[in-house]
């Protein structure tokens, strides 16, 4: 994942796919956003034309989730987070549960958000 900094139109693309595409057409977004993504094996693209996602792709997906959280989680302790997000933090010791419900961040949990935006990300 180093020096992979994506747009938010290839995020939105990569989302798209992972949505699945339906029909033969894809949309201007995902069409305009494939080149790139494709070259870092985050998408395969087929013989017939067919894009899916790789999971590489669904890893990226999943870890742009998880910073989104830890930022939301920052600027409002107890903020709604996906669950598998909150599992994944939890698991990593970036967030603990609340007395009133719902997820803070921990000191470590800062850190690494601090390094991500240091990062440009």
């Amino acid at each position: 994942m180093k020096n992979e900094k994506f747009t938010q139109d290839e995020h939105d693309a990569l989302n798209e796919i992972k949505r699945g595409i339906k029909g033969d057409r894809v949309s201007a977004c995902v069409r305009r956003n494939t080149k790139r993504p494709s070259g870092l094996k985050l998408i395969s693209i087929a013989h017939n034309g067919r894009i899916s996602l790789t999971e590489k792709g669904e890893q990226t997906i999943f870890l742009r989730r998880c910073v989104m959280a830890l930022r939301a989680l920052a600027e409002q302790a107890g903020a709604a987070i996906d669950a598998d997000v909150a599992m994944f933090l939890g698991k990593k010791s970036h967030i603990g549960e609340r007395a009133e419900g719902g997820f803070e961040i921990s000191e470590k949990g800062r850190e690494s958000l601090e390094d991500i935006i240091r990062q440009g990300y």
